[in-house]
């Protein structure tokens, strides 16, 4: 058997050939650092907020160490907590934090990606071979892939999941 190892033969970029865009999530993960506030922390006896212990707290609590972040307000506690204590966190944390929310930190993520995809210009995706690449260092959460997808399908080709070398097919528009 006789293989051809001619050195001089240039290198075929397959990949590059095929005509696909690869949209990468990881490029629209949130910058801002996010701080959790859990309210869990300020339960009588991990069931109740008592309100004038709560005021106490939150007046001794050190607001400066949210400068610049995003504040994620919750209770992991299975508790009911009254819609004032989440008020009298905001108006302790506004003057400090870029945000103030009502999320954990996980959830603040997946809103952000959710309102960047929304607001995302897809004019160079219209009939285009577009990958939505799977493998990143941050972690993209499931609901933006499926943001992502319902965004790009009115307009694509076709999608795929995966890398350039190795996808997953997703959505062919119908007639090709």
């Amino acid at each position: 058997m006789t293989t051809n190892t001619d050195s001089n033969a240039p290198l075929v970029n397959k990949v590059a050939q095929s005509g696909l865009i690869t949209f990468d999530l990881e490029d629209l993960y949130p910058g801002a650092e996010v701080a959790s506030f859990d309210l869990k922390d300020y339960l009588f006896m991990a069931m109740i907020l008592k309100e004038k212990d709560f005021r106490e707290a939150l007046k001794a609590h050190d607001w400066s160490q949210y400068q610049g972040k995003v504040l994620a307000v919750f209770c992991s506690a299975d508790a009911i907590i009254p819609m004032w204590a989440y008020m009298l966190v905001a108006t302790y944390a506004t003057p400090y934090a870029l945000d103030v929310v009502q999320a954990t930190p996980e959830q603040w993520v997946e809103q952000a990606f959710l309102s960047q995809i929304a607001g995302l210009d897809l004019e160079k995706f219209t009939g285009k071979r577009i990958v939505v690449k799977g493998c990143s260092e941050k972690p993209v959460p499931p609901a933006a892939y499926l943001a992502i997808t319902k965004r790009l399908q009115p307009i694509a080709q076709s999608l795929f999941f995966g890398e350039p070398c190795s996808t997953v097919p997703v959505y062919k528009k119908s007639g090709q």
